[in-house]
């Protein structure tokens, strides 16, 4: 039997979730993907398996899967595109930066090079996009940068927030109203533990979050 190659936008799907989810480096489990791509896990090792078959994955069942370099290629593609994507939506359409992931999802599968180096160059090269996620270049390199959850943080620490790591609208609409958005300047002021409460100051405003609501918000500390 022929070994047919996976649709292009079921492909790039499935490296992208497996580099968001192995953003530390570890293999990401079958269990792992389906939940995010919302299949089941027979689904999944099947198409793992085609993945690394065309040298896309490093796939052990049972223990995972990882990008090669050439998936890492590959991915940080559509990365790039989706995320430039997300940008242009808000700077040249003026859509709410809340609600432009699921646009992006379905336009990153069927724009040509040609076209994401014209938003590229309409945008002014941007380095991030609306939600502070860095933006690979041309050629698919991406800044590192050594960033912690906000709720990590201890009593009298001080930090940026850099990265919104959600694509839950209703998570990032509330993020927006409490002003926890990239650049924005937070201090731990004190921890409630036994009732998972935390008091924040963010760009001078008091904020009261449970340790749940800030799940997805990076900062880089000073």
């Amino acid at each position: 039997m022929p070994n047919i190659s996976p649709p292009s936008s079921a492909r790039e799907d499935y490296l992208k979730a497996i580099f968001h989810l192995g953003l530390e480096g570890t293999r990401v489990t079958t269990s792992a993907l389906a939940d995010r791509l919302g299949v089941r896990d027979p689904s999944v090792s099947a198409m793992l398996k085609r993945l690394a078959a065309h040298g896309l994955v490093n796939y052990v069942p049972r223990s995972g899967a990882a990008l090669t370099d050439t998936g890492r290629v590959a991915c940080m593609r559509v990365v790039r595109r989706h995320r430039l994507l997300e940008t242009f939506l808000v700077e040249i359409l003026g859509l709410d930066w809340s609600e432009v992931h699921d646009e992006a999802e379905v336009l990153e599968h069927h724009l040509s090079d040609r076209f994401v180096d014209a938003m590229d160059h309409v945008l002014a090269h941007p380095g991030e996009d609306p939600h502070g996620h860095p933006i690979p270049d041309a050629a698919g390199e991406m800044p590192a940068r050594a960033l912690e959850p906000l709720e990590n943080l201890p009593i009298g620490a001080t930090a940026t927030v850099r990265e919104l790591r959600s694509d839950e609208p209703e998570r990032l609409v509330r993020w927006k109203e409490l002003r926890v958005v990239p650049g924005a300047r937070a201090e731990m002021l004190e921890r409630l533990e036994l009732e998972d409460v935390m008091r924040l100051r963010v760009n001078g405003a008091e904020v009261l979050s449970g340790t749940e609501g800030l799940v997805g918000v990076f900062v880089e500390r000073d």
